[in-house]
């Protein structure tokens, strides 16, 4: 098979609501550059989402706490004060006069919260995190969310999704992945609950699925994306038969809102944290996602996949498919990444040694090709 430079990337595609003009994706990116008191977004998060920012492209925000006590992680932004939407509207402003379109993903941590940050570690049970080389008396203490806690939570999904909007985001996107709380729930591996919230899929799916549903009722289901994970082992996470369970949980989802604008999984890149080869060679070891997407696009709703897309693999995978294709580490150390892939530029190597650190290095002083002057003036230089 021929791969052409623009490939099916460049076809216009309306993902719910929102329409768009090519199928490049950012990833939501935690990156730690908010106010690590206040979780109001830095001056610089407005250049960073704007210099990213492409015509009819989407950005998905970073990780977005819903709420002061659904958070836990310095230096990660919130949603939920006045002060925090007028700055995302800053930032949802500089997004919109470059066309391009960006949604809030929504977030909050559960288990996983730093717990001198937060009065309550919250959870699905009071099943630990237990990092590498820790003894589970040394990790923190887990308090199981009651159905009063379950339903105040859900008030706060409700409450950041109208505040998003209210900060000019296109849409939300309602994080469900990566061993955080609502992932928590839905996975054995963290959820051990004797009542309707734990044990069968049907009650592990009932937090989540109400999430989704009063989301989707308060901003319209349009506006609605939902992320999930089902390979990856992040934060002590991964199933037996992760399909057994991801799998009817996407066909719940889409039973219930069949009109929701996007599911986005994470491919089984096994680790954030660590480099890995590229996406089709994991996808031979860990299984894959193609019954997912099969009964997304039955249903009519659009499928966003992420997990080490190269150049080469996202247009061949976008020959096959009608997927947009989401890419993390390549768009930090590229912002003009949609125009790299589309002329086959080179792009620059990112630093992961910067993807956490407080100030503009690593996050806003990353040149564009152009103002590179020409592909010879790029060192080091990689074709990815």
């Amino acid at each position: 098979m021929t791969v052409t430079a623009a490939s099916r990337l460049f076809e216009p595609i309306t993902v719910g609501a929102i329409p768009l003009k090519h199928r490049v994706v950012l990833a939501p990116l935690t990156r730690l550059r908010a106010n690590k008191e206040t979780g109001v977004p830095s001056d610089l998060a407005i250049e960073y989402y704007r210099q990213r920012a492409s015509d009819g492209g989407l950005l998905i925000s970073e990780g977005t706490m819903i709420a002061q006590e659904a958070g836990g992680m310095p230096g990660a932004p919130g949603v939920h004060s006045k002060e925090q939407i007028s700055k995302w509207k800053e930032i949802t402003d500089a997004v919109h006069s470059k066309g391009g379109k960006i949604v809030c993903q929504l977030w909050a941590l559960g288990r996983v919260a730093d717990p001198s940050l937060v009065s309550t570690v919250w959870g699905a049970s009071t099943l630990p995190f237990v990092q590498d080389g820790q003894s589970p008396s040394e990790a923190p203490k887990v308090t199981q969310l009651t159905p009063k806690d379950i339903e105040r939570f859900t008030g706060h999904y409700v409450q950041a999704a109208k505040n998003a909007i209210e900060a000019g985001f296109d849409g939300v996107e309602v994080h469900g992945a990566n061993g955080y709380l609502l992932d928590q729930f839905l996975q054995s591996k963290s959820n051990n609950r004797t009542d309707e919230y734990g044990g069968s899929l049907e009650n592990r799916f009932r937090f989540p699925l109400a999430v989704i549903n009063a989301v989707s009722k308060a901003i319209g289901v349009e506006r609605v994306g939902l992320r999930m994970s089902p390979l990856g082992t992040f934060q002590g996470m991964r199933e037996d038969d992760p399909i057994g369970v991801f799998l009817p949980w996407a066909q719940t989802v889409l039973a219930a809102q069949p009109k929701i604008a996007y599911i986005h999984a994470v491919g089984p890149r096994p680790e954030g944290l660590k480099d890995a080869d590229e996406y089709d060679t994991l996808m031979l070891v860990s299984g894959n996602l193609d019954v997912i997407r099969d009964a997304v696009v039955k249903a009519g709703s659009r499928f966003l996949i992420a997990g080490g897309f190269t150049t080469k693999s996202a247009k061949a995978h976008t020959e096959q498919t009608d997927d947009l294709i989401v890419f993390g580490r390549p768009f930090i150390a590229n912002p003009d990444l949609p125009e790299r892939i589309k002329n086959d530029w080179p792009l620059t190597p990112y630093d992961r040694s910067t993807f956490y650190t407080p100030d503009a290095h690593g996050y806003t002083d990353y040149p564009t090709y152009k103002e590179e002057g020409s592909q010879d003036a790029l060192a080091p230089k990689a074709v990815l």
